[in-house]
């Protein structure tokens, strides 16, 4: 059972470090090279799909996180599996207080409504989300470490 939930929970998050990885080096550099207002519709677009699924993946991540630590706390390599949690959780509160706001603006705009700094909104948006995909990546690779 241990087993089933450690390979599950690894590979649940390793799916979401994948999708948040492609957002910021694959996605959002072609809807930046979009002629026209082609960049910005796509990212508002991407905003509202991304933004209704990813707050449920974070979580379910964090909760299937929490219970491997719990069910294997008297196991080696729970330690790293609490470390994991923890980046997740510092992933959670810097998408809630950092992304989640731009987003939440961002995911509205057309090219008749947006605002004139819309582009430093976005680079800072994208500099957020560098920084959390880096946490997300450190916290699979402590699961993938917790299961050898």
């Amino acid at each position: 059972m241990l087993n089933a939930l450690e390979v599950f929970t690894t590979v649940a998050v390793g799916v979401m470090v994948g999708v948040e990885f492609a957002v910021a080096f694959v996605i959002n550099p072609i809807l930046n090279a979009l002629p026209g207002d082609g960049g910005q519709l796509g990212r508002a677009h991407g905003g509202r799909m991304l933004g209704a699924v990813m707050p449920v993946w974070y979580i379910t991540s964090l909760v299937l996180v929490a219970v491997w630590a719990a069910v294997g706390r008297h196991h080696e390599g729970t330690g790293l599996v609490v470390t994991a949690g923890a980046l997740l959780i510092l992933s959670v509160v810097m998408s809630v207080l950092l992304l989640v706001p731009i987003n939440n603006r961002s995911k509205t705009w057309t090219p008749e409504n947006r605002p004139e700094d819309w582009k430093e909104q976005m680079n800072r948006w994208d500099r957020f989300h560098y920084a959390r995909v880096a946490v997300i990546i450190a916290a699979f690779t402590l699961l993938v470490a917790a299961l050898a």
